[in-house]
C-alpha cells in the first residue's frame, strides 16, 4: 500500500513530484549500516549501483546521475556489477551472498518507467553486510523532462541513510558567468543544478552584475547591478526572471547584500562619502537603517540561521578581520585572531560554523571556524580562492578559484569541510560568485 505525498512545485520547474513508501520483505535492522565521517582519512563505503530496470535509455541516465552524485562525495566507491548476475526484475530477491563476494557493503536497486510525458521511479537500498533492506523503499513521480530531479532525490535518500547527514543533491546554485579579458569582463547571472546541469540564465550581459544571493526559500535572488552606472542592489523573482531595484541612491554605493532567514530583511554594505558601513533594509517597505557607524570599512555581512546575529568583515583593527554583532546593531565582537587578512564570511546552515576567505602572504585560502572563532581550519590553498558558499546541509563548501597569469580564469570548486575531496565544477566556461540555494521542495 502506498502513502502519497504531493510536493510543492519545484523552483523553476512546473512539475509535480510525489513520494510513496512501500513495504519490504524484511524489517530494517536496529543498527543500520552507516559510514563514519571524520576529519581523518576514511575508506569509502563500497556501493553497488547495478543497471536500473524499466525503460532502458531513461533508466541508464537516471542511474548515471545517482552514481555520480554518490561517488562525487568521496564517501562511496562504486563496485563493478558485471560479475553478479542481473536481477530479472525490480521485485526479485537480492542475492546477498553474491554481492558479499565482491566486497559490497550497500546496494541500490531501482526501476524507472516512462508513460507518455511522465515517469515513475522506484528504488530500494540494501545493507549487504547484514542481509537486510536499509529502510523502506520509495517512489518518485515526475515529468519525464525532470528525470534528473528524480535521480538526485534517489541519491539524497541513499546519502541520508548511509551517512546520517542531511541531503543536498537536489539543490540549485546561482553564479556569475564571466567572458572576455580580465580588464573588460562581461558577466551574467545563471542558475543551475548543484552539479552544473540545467543552466537557466537570469540576466543578459548588457550591464555588470555581481554576487547573486539566494533567499532561504530559493524563490528570490539578490545581486549587485551597475545598470545605473553605480553599484546598487536589485532583487529578482527567480520563477518569472523579473527584477527591481532595492536601492537607488546615485550618490552612494550599495553592494554585498544577503537575505535574512525569513526573507523579510536584507543586510548589505553601504558606501557614502568614503565610509562603508553595514545597513539593514526591510525588504517590503524599503525602510533602511545603519548597523555600524565606525570610520572603518565594514562589508560582506551574513545572517546566522536563526536571524539573530550578523557576521561581517571589518578593518577597524587595522587589517580585515571577522566580527559578529546582534541584528539590532551594537558593539561587534571580533572572532578572528590568526595571521593574515580575513573576508567574505558566511554562516553555515547548521549554525555551528562560519566559512571565510583568508589571505596569508601571496596565498589565498578557504577556511572554516566555530562561531566563537575557535577551531579555525584551512580547507584550501591557491593563487586566489574566494567567496565561499555552503551546501544546504552544511557539509560542503563551494567557492571561486582563479588561475594565475594574464589569462587567468575563475572556476567554481567544492570541498568537504574536512578539507577532503576538492572538486572542480564541470562547466565549460569561466564562473564566479556561487550562491548555493536551499534543498528543492
Amino acid at each position: 500500500m502506498f502513502r502519497k505525498l504531493i510536493l510543492a512545485p519545484a523552483l523553476l520547474m512546473a512539475l509535480s513530484v510525489s513520494t510513496g513508501v512501500f513495504g519490504t520483505a524484511a524489517h530494517a535492522q536496529d543498527t543500520p549500516l552507516r559510514i563514519e565521517i571524520t576529519d581523518g582519512i576514511i575508506e569509502p563505503m563500497t556501493i553497488a549501483i547495478p543497471q536500473f530496470h524499466g525503460t532502458p535509455d531513461l533508466a541508464a541516465k537516471v542511474r548515471s546521475v545517482v552514481a555520480d552524485d554518490l561517488t562525487g562525495t568521496g564517501l562511496f566507491r562504486e563496485v563493478p556489477s558485471d560479475s553478479v548476475a542481473k536481477a530479472a526484475s525490480f521485485s526479485e530477491a537480492v542475492s546477498y551472498d553474491d554481492w558479499r563476494t565482491i566486497d559490497t557493503q550497500a546496494l541500490v536497486s531501482a526501476e524507472v518507467t516512462q508513460n507518455g510525458d511522465n515517469i515513475s521511479v522506484r528504488f530500494r537500498l540494501f545493507d549487504i553486510i547484514s542481509g537486510q533492506p536499509q529502510g523502506d523503499g520509495m517512489q518518485f513521480d515526475a515529468r519525464a523532462a525532470d528525470w534528473r530531479r528524480a535521480a538526485h532525490k534517489i541519491a539524497d535518500q541513499v546519502y541520508v541513510r548511509l551517512t546520517g547527514e542531511k541531503p543536498y543533491f537536489d539543490s540549485r546554485v546561482a553564479f556569475v558567468q564571466e567572458t572576455g579579458p580580465k580588464n573588460a569582463r562581461i558577466k551574467r547571472i545563471g542558475v543551475m543544478d548543484y552539479d552544473g546541469a540545467n543552466i537557466l540564465w537570469m540576466t543578459d550581459s548588457s550591464s555588470l552584475v555581481l554576487a547573486p544571493k539566494f533567499s532561504a526559500d530559493g524563490r528570490r535572488l539578490l545581486f549587485t547591478s551597475y545598470d545605473s552606472g553605480f553599484p546598487q542592489i536589485q532583487v529578482m523573482d527567480v520563477a518569472t526572471v523579473t527584477s527591481r531595484a532595492l536601492t537607488v541612491d546615485q550618490g552612494s554605493m550599495a553592494f554585498a547584500p544577503s537575505f535574512s532567514p525569513d526573507g523579510r530583511s536584507v543586510v548589505y554594505s553601504h558606501e557614502k562619502g568614503g565610509n562603508t558601513d553595514i545597513w539593514l533594509m526591510d525588504a517590503g517597505s524599503g525602510a533602511q537603517r545603519s548597523l555600524t557607524t565606525a570610520p572603518s570599512i565594514e562589508t560582506s555581512p551574513s545572517f546566522s540561521p536563526d536571524g539573530r546575529r550578523i557576521v561581517f568583515e571589518s578593518d577597524r583593527s587595522g587589517t580585515p578581520q571577522l566580527y559578529i554583532m546582534p541584528v539590532e546593531g551594537g558593539e561587534p565582537t571580533r572572532i578572528s585572531f590568526g595571521d593574515g587578512r580575513y573576508g567574505s564570511p558566511v554562516w553555515s546552515p547548521k549554525g555551528d560554523m562560519i566559512a571565510f576567505t583568508k589571505q596569508i602572504g601571496d596565498k589565498f585560502h578557504i577556511g572554516v571556524m566555530r562561531t566563537d572563532g575557535s577551531s579555525e581550519k584551512m580547507l584550501t590553498e591557491s593563487f586566489l580562492d574566494e567567496g565561499p558558499t555552503w551546501a544546504p546541509n552544511g557539509r560542503v563548501v563551494m567557492f571561486t578559484r582563479v588561475t594565475p597569469g594574464g589569462n587567468g580564469q575563475p572556476r567554481l570548486h567544492s570541498v568537504d569541510i574536512t578539507g577532503r575531496n576538492m572538486r572542480p565544477m564541470k562547466l565549460d566556461f569561466a564562473a564566479s560568485d556561487p550562491s548555493w540555494g536551499p534543498l528543492m521542495p
